[in-house]
């Protein structure tokens, strides 16, 4: 049995704003499944101490780090066993805006110190030096808010083995050398083998040069970040480690995800009652003002409105889309200037196009629920975790050929199986290949059977975490005994 602290900063249902905090509520969940002893690793932001007082909190350290008084608490995952070590530094953590934002949308100007102390009391419960008489085995962090964690054990000659997973690196957590001068840092961490990103601190990079071993999201993007295009100038650093890379495909949680019982559906379906499907369709095209139609193909997007989930190329293509026999429904928040673009569509096609700015995890449901394509663009995918969504839910989806979306979505050819298609797949992250992949969804959809068929493919395969997390174990396993 392997003692993992699993370290992140954001885990569902207590703090989410992408794919991360799903993960980390469900990886988890699964090894404890395994039989491992598993404790998540959380900052006590507010609104979390507001959600974990439901489940009950205790206090069961006091620590004083670099001048900061930190409160160690307890509490579990709402609806879990798992347990969740809270920590609260009110001075960092008690306020407004999301984790790493403030209300205006701007970076925390005190970013670099808020998760280096994170990282420092991760650092002392791996050394079992808080006084929990427990010691993980493993430290698994994620994304660059806990990349300092491994840099920090390196200093230390009998530390736990760790384990680092990168979600995005598009988001490499830089900061100026100024901000590494204000952590006290060793001086050898200045090194481009080490902190040192061209001039600036990267905390990505303590995962990258430091972890024992490296995990992506999906097997396509541990290949493509070993590459100029998707490396974000880290590639070089990955290749030279890359036979401690491997991708594991993320799961997703089919408890929470199961068409069969949603409760924020209009009708529950599966596989032997796929008919209800359409029900849910028929009442969201009801509530936002659509035209009324189940032969009306119903398109879905839920999303972050930035660059990377390819909304250039919806635009782009949008005025031949508006040409076709279908709907669009979408559902998210990001750039301004994505937000207003689709707003005005919307307004001048309110029978065609529904827009809903924000994030609701219910409308994401029913959404995924009620289309029946889902268009998924994106310009670099880690994993996504929409599409697995889609095709739980006989959704078909649209994708580029990216990542988890070509480990996970295929498209009927003269060469592939028709046992293993599943959706729409274009290769060029061109609007007109996008185009013309949704023209071919659309084209399909009307012949029923065969859409039917592709919607059981679907919806018969397994993305439980169970596998997922068999393969963790196994890395796990590997890295403690060597």
């Amino acid at each position: 049995m392997q003692k993992i602290l699993f370290a992140t900063s954001e885990v569902y249902p207590l703090i989410k704003t992408g794919g991360l905090a799903d993960v980390a509520a469900s990886l988890p969940r699964a090894l404890l499944k395994l039989g491992q002893d598993v404790k998540i690793l959380l900052p006590a932001y507010a609104s979390v101490l507001e959600k974990a007082k439901n489940v009950g909190i205790k206090e069961i350290a006091q620590l004083e780090i670099e001048g900061y008084s930190v409160s160690l608490r307890q509490t579990r995952l709402p609806g879990t066993k798992v347990i969740v070590l809270l920590v609260d530094i009110p001075e960092f953590f008690e306020r407004e805006g999301n984790p790493y934002c403030g209300p205006d949308g701007n970076d925390w100007f005190d970013n670099h110190k808020r998760f280096y102390v994170f990282a420092r009391v991760a650092e002392l419960i791996a050394l079992d030096q808080v006084g929990l008489n427990w010691q993980p085995t493993i430290v698994h962090c994620n994304d660059w808010q806990t990349g300092l964690i491994p840099a920090l054990l390196s200093l230390h000659p009998n530390h736990p083995a760790s384990v680092f997973t990168i979600h995005n690196l598009a988001y490499r957590g830089l900061f100026s050398y100024q901000a590494f001068a204000e952590l006290n840092l060793p001086a050898v961490f200045w090194h481009h083998e080490r902190l040192e990103f061209y001039g600036q601190m990267s905390f990505i990079k303590g995962g990258l040069a430091f972890a024992d071993f490296i995990t992506t999201v999906s097997p396509s993007y541990s290949k493509e970040i070993q590459r100029p295009e998707f490396g974000n100038g880290l590639d070089g650093l990955i290749r030279y480690r890359s036979d401690a890379v491997a991708g594991i495909l993320n799961g997703i949680d089919t408890d929470e995800w199961n068409p069969g019982t949603d409760p924020h559906l209009t009708c529950n379906y599966n596989r032997r009652t796929l008919g209800n499907k359409t029900k849910n369709k028929l009442a969201l095209q009801e509530e936002l003002g659509l035209t009324v139609s189940s032969d009306i193909p119903l398109l879905g997007f839920v999303g972050r409105l930035v660059d990377q989930k390819g909304v250039d190329l919806i635009l782009e293509q949008m005025n031949q889309l508006l040409t076709l026999d279908c709907q669009l429904v979408i559902l998210g928040s990001g750039f301004p200037h994505y937000e207003k673009a689709l707003k005005n569509i919307a307004e001048q096609y309110p029978q065609k196009v529904a827009v809903t700015l924000g994030y609701n995890e219910t409308f994401a449901h029913r959404i995924e629920a009620s289309s029946d394509i889902f268009l998924m663009p994106s310009i670099f995918e880690p994993c996504g975790l929409n599409q697995l969504y889609s095709l739980r839910y006989g959704t078909l989806p649209v994708v580029h050929a990216v990542g988890g979306l070509r480990d996970t979505v295929f498209e009927q050819t003269l060469e592939s199986e028709s046992g293993e298609a599943n959706g729409f797949v274009f290769h060029g992250a061109t609007a007109g290949e996008l185009l013309a992949a949704i023209q071919r969804a659309i084209s399909l959809f009307k012949q029923k059977d065969r859409w039917k068929q592709l919607q059981l493919n679907a919806m018969s395969k397994d993305f439980s975490w169970d596998a997922s997390a068999k393969e963790y174990l196994a890395i796990y396993e590997q890295i403690v005994s060597a």
